[in-house]
């Protein structure tokens, strides 16, 4: 589905990613974990093509063919969603103006709001959000585990066949982590893949990865099954740092 090879990616003149090798297979989760300032998010804004950052060397494969030269609506329509760490308010916008929008743009075609009511309120249901949130303005007075239930609200609107969930877990309380990955799983077919990029692994004991990935200092520098998540939690991100050259 996707293929990041030898990818190198600057900012500002600033080198920031480095030699990034993955492959995202379809219907597989990859967790990505690393300490603060490892690159992480950066990551994951350069596959949604945030324009902020540069592309030196590598590329972007989605099905094969380069995406580089892609803007980030042009990676939408394909079927790559980034949900954000930190989910911007957008004052006088409804909730139901954004998800009928984006419900059109995905399905090409007009839906009235009896109808799409209908649609939507299952959707309501799997994220743990009530009715009301349909006629609030986008993320205006939400809080931290509404804001990210939110983002996985528009995940299921949209169908993305790769969801990048940019620490979805952050901030969460335990029974606002368990709602928003147990909505995951039931969002989760043999066909869409999900990047998490998470700090901690408490995500991944209720969203079971296949691979998880170490970044440090810009770079994939270690890679496994779900295993590697547990050893970062008893270890911590220390005795990777010992072993990577300075």
């Amino acid at each position: 589905m996707l293929k990041l090879k030898n990818l190198y990616v600057k900012t500002q003149n600033r080198t920031i990613l480095e030699g990034i090798d993955l492959e995202i297979e379809p219907g597989s989760v990859h967790a990505i974990m690393g300490p603060n300032g490892s690159g992480k998010s950066t990551l994951a804004k350069v596959i949604a093509a945030h324009p902020a950052y540069e592309i030196m060397k590598g590329d972007l494969l989605w099905q094969n063919e380069s995406i580089n030269h892609l803007d980030a609506q042009a990676r939408a329509h394909l079927g790559i969603f980034l949900a954000f760490q930190n989910p911007l308010t957008i004052h006088g916008v409804s909730n139901m103006d954004l998800l009928m929008l984006a419900y059109k743009t995905k399905h090409k075609l007009q839906i009235d709001a009896i109808s799409f009511l209908e649609y939507i309120m299952p959707k309501f249901q799997c994220v743990g959000l009530d009715s009301s949130f349909l006629h609030r303005y986008v993320n205006d007075g939400f809080s931290g585990g509404e804001k990210k239930k939110n983002e996985v609200l528009q995940m299921a609107v949209l169908e993305p066949k790769l969801a990048i969930l940019d620490e979805i877990d952050s901030g969460l309380d335990i029974d606002a982590l368990k709602q928003i990955a147990n909505s995951l799983n039931t969002l989760k077919t043999k066909d869409n893949s999900y990047i998490l990029i998470t700090h901690y692994p408490r995500l991944l004991d209720y969203v079971t990865p296949n691979y998880v990935h170490v970044m440090y200092k810009g770079r994939l520098v270690l890679s496994g099954d779900a295993s590697l998540a547990k050893y970062l939690e008893r270890y911590g991100y220390d005795e990777i740092e010992k072993k990577q050259p300075i």
